[in-house]
């Protein structure tokens, strides 16, 4: 019972080039960038990345992406990445981008063994009519784009509606980070930390958590635990300095008020 790893290293040794990974996180708020970092130094190559967004240049995701680990991202938000936007304009990454509920729900069903539901989103689009750019060449052509999805009419309670057939997604492995975690592997998140880790620790076959504090079994309370343990393989503590090195994706301010 007790899945607590000696170290990020040995946690993720087993992931093989080829894996499809989920990763937890929202920005780069509550991403797993301990075990993103330790991915990059296994060597480990050639992924698929399902996350809702790809990092930053130099940062999380970003890391495995600027050393050309991945060669296919599933995402709903990539605007603050250049290198990811280089990298697809120049036909050297597959991307996937998918409406961001629609993600979350597709990560949350392959967790509970639903493969695939009916959406009204992206009906009437190209989401569900095909025709979304997945790969460039070099030159900038479309060589691979999304095939066109199935649709049916269900009556609602608004009267008959299109909806669009979406699969689950279930990855070979999920990373995640968590505000407190027990040996068990019961993860607790904090804020918007809570936003995809949950579902990406849900759709791994093998799900790996890197957590800020460690606590034994029991401490605690389970009307507080957004993960249960039964979603969780692997557990690696932090240090307190890998616990409070964390990044702002972007930092605004404002000018100070004058006193009076």
């Amino acid at each position: 019972m007790d899945k607590v790893v000696a170290s990020a290293a040995a946690a993720v040794a087993d992931i093989s080039d080829g894996s499809t990974l989920s990763v937890g996180g929202f920005g780069l708020c509550g991403i797993p960038s301990v075990l993103v970092r330790a991915v990059l130094d296994g060597g480990t190559r050639d992924l698929e990345v399902v996350s809702n967004n790809a990092g930053v240049d130099g940062w999380g995701l970003g890391l495995l992406l600027g050393a050309g680990r991945l060669r296919r991202v599933v995402a709903s938000y990539v605007g603050e990445n250049k290198e990811f936007a280089r990298q697809f304009l120049a036909g050297e990454l597959e991307v996937e981008l998918t409406p961001q509920g629609t993600l979350a729900e597709r990560m949350r069903a392959g967790g509970s063994g639903i493969p695939a539901f009916f959406t009204a989103t992206g009906v009437g689009t190209q989401v569900a009519e095909g025709g979304l750019p997945w790969r460039y060449d070099a030159a900038g052509n479309v060589v691979k784009s999304s095939p066109p999805k199935q649709t049916q009419v269900f009556e609602t309670a608004e009267g008959p509606r299109e909806f669009v057939l979406e699969h689950a997604i279930v990855a070979d492995f999920g990373l995640v980070r968590a505000w407190k975690g027990d040996r068990h592997g019961n993860l607790v998140f904090r804020d918007s930390a809570r936003n995809f880790n949950p579902l990406a620790a849900m759709c791994g076959r093998v799900t790996i958590a890197e957590v800020e504090e460690l606590v034994e079994p029991g401490e605690i309370d389970p009307n507080q635990v957004h993960t249960p343990g039964v979603f969780v393989q692997r557990v690696v503590a932090l240090s307190p300095e890998q616990a409070a090195d964390k990044r702002i994706e972007k930092r605004t301010v404002r000018p100070r008020e004058e006193r009076a």
